[in-house]
C-alpha cells in the first residue's frame, strides 16, 4: 500500500534519548525532522517530532490531502516525549505539517517541523522534505586555510548584507536575487573592495519580510525566498572560491508568535516560559526561548551546529545577547521575575551560551563566535574555563555609540566632547573587540552614516571618511553594514535595492574608493590588524589635545613589523606645521590621507618626505612637523 506507515524505525539510540534530556545533543537535526530513508528496501521518509504533551500528532501532507486521521506518529515509550512514525513512497519536496492534538483548544494545532530543512516561501508555511546530502561541496582549499583566515591575528573586515535589498532585478518587477545570482555578484564586489568575510543578516526562514529575518520560525532551514537549500550551499561555495568567508547572523533570543511557529508547540509552552514575565518580550511582541529547559538548549545549539556542519558558514553572530543575559531587559520593576539568588541574570541564558559556544569551538576550531552584547557583562570573549561565555569576539557597541556621537557634533563643539573620542582606547583590550557599523545605525529614522555627519556637503564627507579612516586604525575587527560604502544618503529600506546610482558621483565613488584603499592597507599592513586583540599592539603619541580635535597614536605589530602613526584631525580648521613626537628618529612617509582626492578630498597631503628633529616632544626625543587637513587622518609610517 502507498503511503504506508510503520513504527520500527528510528534514528535515536539509547545514548541519543540520554544526551537529548540532559541538554548536551548538539545534533538533533540528524534525528528529528523529516529524512529520506529506506526500509526494507522501501524508500519512504522518517519523520520525528518533540511534543512531550500532546494527546496525538499525526502528518497532514500533500500525500494524505492534508487529512489528520490517516497517518498518526507514535509516543516513544522512554519518557522523551519524542513521536516517530516512516511513512513509505513520501518523497522530496512532499508538503507536509504536524497536527499536535492536545486539551489547548486556543492553539494553532497545524505545525511546520522545527527541524525542517526546507519551507514553502511565505506567507506559506509548509515543511518541506528535503535531501541535503545531494550538493557537492567545491571548497576544500578554503576550508584547509580557513583557521588561518578566521584568527584573531588575520585580518578581519566584514560586510554585512540583507539579500533581499542589496540588489535587486529592477528590470524583472523589482525582484530578489536568488543566493547563486546573488553570490555571483556579490563576491566579485566584496574581493574588488577587499573585504574578507561577508555577514548575512538572517536567512533561517521566517514568515514577515519586514522583520529582516529576526523573527524565525525555522532554524534549519534558509529561506525559501531566495532559492533551495542546495542554493545557499552554492551562495557559500562560490564566496570560499573567492576566499571570502560567510558569517551568519543567527537568533537564538526569541522567536516570532505565528501560530504555525514553535509557540504553544504541544498546547503547553514548549519553547518558550508559561509566565509572560519571562517568556514574552515587551520590546519586539516575540517568544522568549526557556533556556532552563534542557531539551530547548539542544534545540538551539544544535540549530548552530547544523549551519556550520551542513553549510560550511565561518562564523555565527549570536543577536541580542544582552536580552538572554538580563531577566529585567526592556522591563519595568515588577515586569520581570528574578533568579534564584534574587539577581537578574538569566542563568539558564548563561549555560546555554557557554555550551553554545564550547561545542561550536570544540568541533570547529577554525570559526567565529560572535556576540551582539551592548553591556558591561564581564568576559563575553572569555575562556569558559575562566568563567566567561566563550565568544571568540563581542561587538564594541560603546565604541559605535561613542564614536558617531563625537562625529555628530560640530567640529567646533567637539572639543568638550573629547572624551567620547577617546574612552574606548581606555577598555579596547577588555575584550576581543569587532567594531561595528551596523544595519541597526541606519534605520529607524536615525539616519544614514553620511547623514550624521555634521556640515554642509562636501563637510559630510570628509567627516566620513575621517571616521572610517578612524575604524580601520583604531584596535579590533572591522564591520560596515552596505550602503555605508559609498555614502548612502538614504536609510536601509529592506523592500528596495541600495541607491548605486550614487556612485556616478565623485563624492560616494570616492568613499568607496576610500573604504577599498582602507581595506587594502588594513589587509597589507599587519600592525593594523596582528594585535587586534592584544594590548601590545597600540601606544598613545598623544590623546589629550582636545583644543585642537587632534589625537595620534601607534599602531604595532610584531617586533620586526613596520609601525604605522595614526594622525586624526577632527577639526574643521588645518594644522600648519604640527608637532608631532615620533618613537625614531629618521624619515617618515605619508602612506595614507583621507583626503586625498582619489576619495574626493581636497588633495591636501604632506607629499616627499618627513624628516625628524631632534627636539622633545609628546615625551619623545624626535620630532616631526607635518600639515594636517580639515577633517582628516593620516597614516605614517617610517621608510628610513
Amino acid at each position: 500500500m502507498k503511503y504506508a506507515t510503520f513504527y520500527d524505525v528510528s534514528f535515536f539510540s539509547e545514548f541519543d534519548i540520554y544526551l537529548f534530556k540532559e541538554g548536551t545533543h548538539t545534533k538533533l537535526y540528524e534525528h528529528l525532522g523529516a529524512h529520506p530513508y529506506v526500509r526494507n528496501g522501501q524508500e519512504g521518509v522518517y519523520f520525528a517530532v518533540w511534543a512531550p504533551s500532546a494527546k496525538g500528532v499525526s502528518l497532514i501532507a500533500d500525500f494524505n490531502n492534508f487529512n489528520n486521521q490517516t497517518h498518526p506518529l507514535k509516543m516513544r515509550q522512554d519518557g522523551s516525549g519524542i513521536w516517530e512514525v516512516f511513512v513509505s513512497d513520501v518523497s522530496v519536496e512532499a508538503l507536509y505539517k504536524y497536527y499536535i492534538d492536545s486539551d489547548n483548544v486556543q492553539v494553532n494545532k497545524e505545525k511546520a517541523d522545527p527541524f525542517a530543512f526546507f519551507a514553502e516561501v511565505a506567507p506559506k508555511s509548509a515543511s518541506k522534505v528535503w535531501d541535503l546530502n545531494v550538493f557537492s561541496w567545491d571548497d576544500a582549499t578554503w576550508m584547509k586555510k580557513r583557521k588561518k583566515q578566521n584568527s584573531h591575528k588575520a585580518p578581519v573586515s566584514i560586510y554585512e548584507i540583507h539579500l533581499g535589498s542589496w540588489r535587486r532585478k529592477v528590470e524583472d518587477d523589482n525582484r530578489f536575487l536568488n543566493y547563486v545570482e546573488a553570490a555571483n555578484e556579490l563576491a566579485h564586489y566584496i574581493k574588488d573592495l577587499g573585504f574578507t568575510h561577508v555577514e548575512l543578516l538572517p536567512i533561517t526562514e521566517y514568515p514577515f519580510e519586514g522583520s529582516w529575518g529576526y523573527q524565525v520560525t525555522g532554524y534549519f532551514a534558509p529561506t525559501a525566498r531566495y532559492g533551495t537549500p542546495e542554493q545557499f550551499k552554492e551562495f557559500v561555495n562560490i564566496m570560499h572560491n573567492h576566499d571570502i568567508g560567510v558569517i551568519l547572523d543567527w537568533v537564538p533570543s526569541h522567536f516570532v508568535t505565528d501560530g504555525h511557529g514553535l509557540i504553544t508547540f504541544d498546547g503547553t509552552c514548549l519553547y518558550e516560559h508559561q509566565d509572560p514575565r519571562k517568556g514574552y518580550h515587551p520590546e519586539w511582541g516575540s517568544a522568549i526561548f526557556n533556556y532552563d529547559r534542557n531539551e530547548v538548549r539542544a534545540f538551539l545549539v544544535s540549530s548552530a551546529m547544523f549551519w556550520l556542519d551542513k553549510y560550511h558558514l565561518d562564523g555565527i553572530r549570536v543577536d541580542a545577547v544582552a536580552s538572554m543575559l538580563y531577566l529585567d531587559y526592556a522591563r519595568e520593576d515588577g515586569e520581570w521575575l528574578p533568579n534564584e539568588d534574587g539577581g537578574n541574570i538569566n542563568k539558564g541564558a548563561v549555560e546555554f551560551l557557554r555550551h553554545l559556544n564550547t561545542s561550536a569551538y570544540a568541533q570547529y576550531k577554525d570559526i567565529m563566535m560572535f556576540a551582539e552584547e551592548s553591556t558591561n557583562y564581564p568576559m563575553v570573549s572569555g575562556a569558559v574555563s575562566d568563567g566567561g561565555l566563550g565568544f571568540g569576539y563581542k561587538w564594541n557597541m560603546g565604541w559605535m555609540h561613542d564614536t558617531l556621537k563625537y562625529m555628530k557634533n560640530d567640529p567646533i563643539h567637539r572639543q568638550h566632547h573629547h572624551k567620547n573620542l577617546t574612552f574606548s582606547f581606555v577598555y579596547m583590550y577588555n575584550e576581543n573587540y569587532v567594531l561595528p557599523l551596523s544595519h541597526d545605525e541606519v534605520v529607524h529614522m536615525k539616519g544614514s552614516l553620511i547623514n550624521k555627519m555634521p556640515g554642509e556637503y562636501q563637510k559630510k564627507f570628509a567627516n566620513l571618511r575621517a571616521l572610517y579612516s578612524l575604524m580601520y586604525a583604531h584596535p579590533g575587527k572591522k564591520l560596515l553594514f552596505m550602503g555605508g560604502e559609498f555614502a548612502q544618503f538614504a536609510e536601509w529600506n529592506f523592500s528596495q535595492s541600495l541607491d548605486w546610482h550614487l556612485l556616478q558621483n565623485q563624492n560616494h565613488s570616492g568613499v568607496q574608493k576610500l573604504i577599498q584603499t582602507l581595506n587594502t592597507l588594513y589587509k597589507n599592513e599587519p600592525a593594523l590588524y596582528k594585535n587586534d586583540v592584544e594590548s601590545n599592539g597600540f601606544e598613545w603619541i598623544d590623546e589629550n589635545d582636545y583644543r585642537a580635535n587632534v589625537i595620534a597614536f601607534i599602531r604595532k605589530g610584531n617586533t620586526k613589523e613596520k609601525q604605522l602613526i595614526i594622525v586624526c584631525n577632527f577639526s574643521d580648521k588645518a594644522h600648519i606645521g604640527y608637532m608631532l613626537g615620533v618613537p625614531k628618529r629618521g624619515e617618515y612617509k605619508e602612506i595614507f590621507n583621507s583626503e586625498d582626492e582619489a576619495f574626493g578630498g581636497s588633495g591636501s597631503l604632506n607629499g616627499g618626505v618627513l624628516k625628524t628633529t631632534p627636539k622633545s616632544y609628546h615625551g619623545r626625543k624626535n620630532m616631526i612637523s607635518l600639515n594636517l587637513p580639515p577633517l582628516s587622518v593620516l597614516y605614517l609610517q617610517k621608510t628610513l
